[in-house]
Order: C-alpha cells, then structure tokens, then sequence
C-alpha cells in the first residue's frame, strides 16, 4: 500500500464519484477503478457501494478513509519536516485559502505571522469551492481559512470574518447600475454553480430555496473562480459572491452589485482538531490579534 493509493480512497470519498474523482487526481477513470478494486482486494473489504450517481462510502470504507486521511496528514508533517532542514528555515506554514479567502484579513494575516517569525516559509494554498476542510483533513493544508457552511469534522474552527454577499452580472445587464439587489430579483437568471462542493454548500450560496420557496434557476456549472467569472462575463448565467471577490477579481466586462437580503459570508479559520503545531497557534494568534484591532465580533 502507497500513499498514492490513499490519496486515491480521500478523493474519492470527497468527491463520490469515480470520474470526478479522477478528474482532480490528474488519472483515468479506468485506472482509479482499477486502483480501487485492488485496495478492496488486499483489504477484503467492500469500501464504497456503487449507485447512479456515483459512490459512497461502506461501514469498513468510512473507517478506513478516516485512518488515510490522518495518514496523509502525518506524511505531510513529515514531508514538511525534511523541507524545513533541505531549506535551512525553521518552519513551513501552509496556509489554505478559497479565491479571495478572508479579505484583507488573509493576505495582513500572513505578512504580519511572517514579520514575527522571519524563519518561516508561509506558503499561501489555494483550493476551490469548498476544498478547505478537507485540505486539512489531508495534510494538504496546516491551517485555512474557511468558507462556511461546510464539514468541520475532525478540525477546530474559529469564526474570524464575514462579509456581504453580491451578485456577479455582466456589464451590459439590465440590473448592473443597481445599487442593490434583492435575491427575488434574479429568480430568472440562470446562476452558475459548481458540482465539485458538497451539496449543502452549493445550495447556501445559490439561496435555495429563496424567501419565497421557488428554486434557483441552474445554469452552467464550473470547476474554479476563472472558469466562473468567464462565463458571467459572456452572459451565460450571474453568479454570488463575497463583496472581497467583487475587489479581488474586478474586471471591466463584469459589474458587482450588492444582495441586499441574504445571509453575509462567514468565514472561520480552522486546523486539525489535536495539533500541537507552534507555528499554527502563533498564525491563530496573529489573526485573533488582528481581527480584535478592527472593533468588529466575529458575526457582527
């Protein structure tokens, strides 16, 4: 057994589908099933029941995915450890993030942990539509700033941010010199969504259902933030956002107008539940520190 092997069984466990899961391994599809079966067959144990839409994990395969993610996790210090002293630094930090993260909070939080710790490599990590939680699950990630909702299990988690929700229009829409937008408002737009986010963090940022019950109206789907904003610009559909993408990823052909009615983002910053890592205490530290410096509770 490899480690590759148990990257395989975490992805797909994430992703719960055998050809999406290959998609974001960079394999085929025959030959991650191929490399499943072969897991089952040294395990003696059926680890996913295959349906319709994909896989899900067995009694057994919940169980043995849980122990290869805390393996990866191990690797990952270990791996870490030897870069360390190859680098001659005291420390590597990697820090996830999604698109635009917290806000201004991510990018001051690294440079300010980075001043206080000059022998520390701080290596940004970015992940797409919900891939925080299991980036440090993995070992992929030490600590991320996370977007919520999303699956906590296995980790700690701090609220450290939020911000108000806008919607991504074409510059040419009809709505795009609104100040303000009721999410009512859109209920006819085609709006993009992704399948690669579990289920309940695709259907919090669609707001569905809306205040009046209907569902969104889907349009085409998308696998990151270019490939999401591309499509927006060519008026293939509108899309929701935090008001830190509309700055992050500002662009002439697209026009950000605010949600006036819907929940703001929140954002936590989260780590392995039991690490005793110094270097992720003192960046929770760094970014406690700067979040009391604003005034502002987390949520308010």
């Amino acid at each position: 057994m490899e480690l590759r092997q148990l990257r395989y069984l975490v992805a797909i466990a994430d992703e719960g589908n055998l050809g999406r899961a290959a998609e974001m391994l960079y394999v085929s599809q025959p030959a991650l099933s191929y490399a499943l079966k072969n897991l089952e067959s040294e395990f003696g144990v059926r680890l996913f029941d295959r349906h319709a839409g994909g896989v899900r994990e067995t009694v057994a395969g919940r169980d043995v995915v849980a122990e290869a993610r805390r393996t990866l996790s191990q690797a990952g210090r270990v791996t870490a450890a030897a870069e360390r002293h190859r680098r001659g630094e005291t420390g590597v930090l990697r820090v996830g993030f999604e698109a635009s993260g917290a806000g201004e909070l991510t990018t001051r939080a690294r440079a300010e942990f980075a001043r206080r710790h000059p022998g520390v490599r701080v290596e940004p990590k970015r992940f797409d539509w919900g891939q925080e939680g299991a980036a440090l699950r993995d070992g992929r990630a030490d600590v991320a700033f996370v977007w919520l909702p999303t699956d906590l299990a296995g980790l700690h988690a701090e609220v450290v941010h939020t911000e108000p929700r806008v919607v991504g229009l074409p510059s040419g829409h009809p709505l795009a010199a609104r100040e303000g937008i009721s999410v009512l408002e859109v209920n006819d737009e085609p709006l993009m969504w992704t399948e690669r986010a579990p289920r309940e963090w695709v259907d919090w940022w669609a707001v569905n259902p809306r205040p009046d019950g209907s569902a969104p109206r889907w349009g085409p789907t998308n696998d990151n933030v270019e490939e999401m904003l591309e499509q927006v610009a060519e008026g293939a559909a509108i899309c929701f956002a935090p008001t830190s993408m509309a700055q992050y990823y500002a662009r002439p052909d697209l026009s950000w107008v605010p949600l006036t009615d819907v929940d703001p983002l929140r954002v936590a910053l989260a780590w392995a539940d039991g690490t005793d890592d110094p270097l992720v205490r003192g960046f929770a530290e760094v970014v406690r520190e700067l979040v009391a410096r604003t005034g502002h509770a987390p949520g308010d």
